[in-house]
C-alpha cells in the first residue's frame, strides 16, 4: 500500500515539475499576435478559395495587417464591401477596385467546330488534353468536359448542352480564379467586368495561321488585323496569329467587332443597336434569330447513312463474272474448269447406273 502511494506522490511531483516548466517555456517564446488579424478574418467571407493569391482567409488577413496599404490585395469572393470593411479596421484608404469576371475565350460551337473523332475515355479535360488534340481538329479549343464546372464552388458556371462550351454567371462568379487553373488549355481568363458588366472579347485563342485555324473553326480568328487598324485607342495587338484586347484601354467603341470578317469579336451585355431609317428615324436594329441547334439533326442523319448502307444492295454483274444465289461470285472461266472436273464424275455414274439395268 505504501508502495502505491509513494508511486502516485512521485508522479504527482513529476507533472507539476513539467507543467511549471512548460509554462515558464511558453512564456518566453511565445509570438504576439497582432488582435487585429482576427478582426479583419472575421470580416472575410471565409470561402479559402485561393483567389486572393494567398493560401487562406487567415494568411490573407495577416497579409493585409502586416501590408503598408491595402493596394493589390483584393478579396474576390467578398469584393468592394468587404475590402472597405478590412480598411476601416486597419485604418488604411481603399482605392477603386475594378471587380473581375471569367471569361470563356472560345466560341466553337458544335456548328462551327465539327467533331473529327469520338472520345470514348474518362470524362475529363486534363485526360483528354494529354492523350490527343480532342474530338475536333482545333488544337487550342475547349474540350468540353467540364473541368471548369466541377472546380467551381460557387454554381457559377455550366455547359450549355446545344453548343457544347461553358457559360458563366456574372452574378454568381466571385473571380476566385479555380476554374482558370482548371482549365487545362487556358481558355478561361479573368477580365474587368466593366461597366453595366459590358466588355469586348476576343473569343479564339486559336494560334494557327489563318487558313489552318478557319479550317477547323469557322468562329476563329485569322489575324488579319482589321480589327488593330480600326482601334483608336491601341488597345488590340496582334500575336502569333491571334488579336487580344487590353481591357485596360479599351473603351467599348465596338468598331472592332464590325470590323471583324468572322465574329471572332464579341460585345458582351450590349443593348441593341440602333439604326436610321430612311424617314430619319431611329428604331432598334432587329436581332436575328439563333438558328436552331442541329446537335438533335446529326444523329439522325448519320443513322440514316447507316441504314442506307447497311440495306442489301445486289452487285451488278460484270462482264467475264457471274453471282452466285450463296453470294459467292465466280468467273466464267473458273466455273468451266469446275463443269469439266465434274463431267467425267457424271459420266461414270450413267455407266454405273446402265449396268445395274
Amino acid at each position: 500500500m505504501n508502495l502505491i502511494l509513494i508511486s502516485l506522490a512521485v508522479l504527482g511531483v513529476t507533472g507539476l515539475v513539467a507543467a511549471v516548466l512548460l509554462y515558464f517555456v511558453a512564456q518566453k517564446f511565445k509570438v504576439e499576435e497582432d488582435p487585429r488579424i482576427d478582426e479583419v478574418q472575421e470580416a472575410l467571407p471565409g470561402a479559402n478559395c485561393g483567389g486572393c493569391g494567398f493560401a487562406g482567409c487567415r494568411a490573407f488577413a495577416e497579409g493585409c495587417v502586416k501590408a503598408d496599404s491595402l493596394d493589390g490585395l483584393l478579396c474576390p469572393v467578398g469584393g468592394a464591401p468587404t475590402m472597405k470593411t478590412v480598411g476601416e479596421i486597419l485604418g488604411m484608404a481603399v482605392g477603386n477596385i475594378d471587380p473581375k469576371v471569367a471569361v470563356v475565350r472560345c466560341n466553337g460551337t458544335c456548328e462551327a467546330r465539327p467533331k473529327t473523332s469520338t472520345y470514348d475515355g474518362a470524362k475529363s479535360c486534363q485526360i483528354l488534353h494529354n492523350c490527343y488534340v480532342g474530338e475536333s481538329a482545333c488544337p487550342f479549343g475547349c474540350l468540353g468536359c467540364g473541368d471548369c464546372v466541377a472546380a467551381c464552388e460557387f454554381d457559377a458556371i455550366h455547359m450549355n448542352p446545344e453548343t457544347g462550351l461553358p457559360e458563366v454567371d456574372d452574378e454568381k462568379c466571385t473571380s476566385c480564379g479555380k476554374c482558370v487553373k482548371a482549365c487545362p488549355r487556358n481558355i478561361i481568363e479573368l477580365r474587368k467586368k466593366g461597366p453595366k458588366s459590358r466588355r469586348m472579347v476576343v473569343m479564339c485563342v486559336n494560334k494557327d495561321k489563318g487558313a489552318v485555324a478557319r479550317k477547323a473553326c469557322t468562329n476563329a480568328c485569322i489575324g488579319c488585323s482589321k480589327c488593330q487598324k480600326v482601334c483608336e485607342f491601341d488597345a488590340i495587338t496582334i500575336e502569333n496569329n491571334l488579336a487580344y484586347i487590353d481591357y485596360n484601354k479599351c473603351r467599348l467603341c465596338r468598331k472592332c467587332e464590325d470590323a471583324c470578317p468572322t465574329g471572332a469579336i464579341h460585345a458582351v451585355n450590349f443593348p441593341p443597336r440602333k439604326v436610321k431609317t430612311e424617314n430619319g428615324e431611329v428604331k432598334t436594329a432587329p436581332v436575328a434569330p439563333k438558328a436552331a441547334p442541329k446537335v438533335a439533326e446529326q444523329p439522325v442523319e448519320k443513322v440514316s447513312e447507316v441504314l442506307k448502307v447497311s440495306k442489301p444492295v445486289a452487285a451488278p454483274v460484270k462482264s467475264g463474272v457471274e453471282s452466285c444465289s450463296s453470294g459467292v461470285e465466280l468467273s466464267v472461266e473458273k466455273k468451266a474448269t469446275l463443269n469439266n472436273a465434274t463431267q467425267p464424275l457424271n459420266n461414270t455414274k450413267q455407266n454405273g447406273e446402265e449396268a445395274k439395268a
